[in-house]
C-alpha cells in the first residue's frame, strides 16, 4: 500500500504483470492489501469478503460475509456498491509508474 497524496493505492505483481488499485474497499473503507486474497483475476476483501475484479474494477459479489449470511446482508444495504478504482501502470528501468483514474 502507498500513498499518492491523499489517495492509497495497491500495487500488485503476478508474474510479469503490474496491477493497481485504490487501496481501500469501497465498502468500509478497509485496506485490501493487509489480508486480502488474489484469486481467479480478483480480489477479495479481509473483512466482509467483498470482491472485485483486478482488470475493471467491477464488484463480483458484495458484503457477503459467509460466517453470518443475515450481518453480511444487513452491512451490504449500509452502502451501495461501487467499483474499485483501477489505474494505469507500467514498470520503466525498475519503477513503476502510475497514471491515476479519476
Amino acid at each position: 500500500m502507498k500513498n499518492i497524496g491523499l489517495r492509497s493505492i495497491m500495487i500488485l505483481r503476478e508474474d510479469e504483470e503490474i496491477r493497481v488499485t485504490d487501496a481501500l474497499c469501497r465498502h468500509m473503507a478497509w485496506p485490501l492489501a493487509y489480508g486480502g486474497k488474489v484469486k481467479d483475476g480478483c480480489i477479495t476483501c479481509p473483512l466482509h469478503q467483498t470482491k472485485y475484479d483486478l482488470d475493471s474494477g467491477e464488484v463480483k459479489e458484495w458484503s457477503p460475509f459467509p460466517l453470518f449470511p443475515m450481518y453480511g446482508r444487513l452491512l451490504g444495504k449500509m452502502r451501495r456498491p461501487s467499483p474499485l478504482a483501477v489505474h494505469t501502470a507500467r514498470e520503466l528501468d525498475g519503477w513503476v509508474e502510475v497514471r491515476l483514474s479519476n
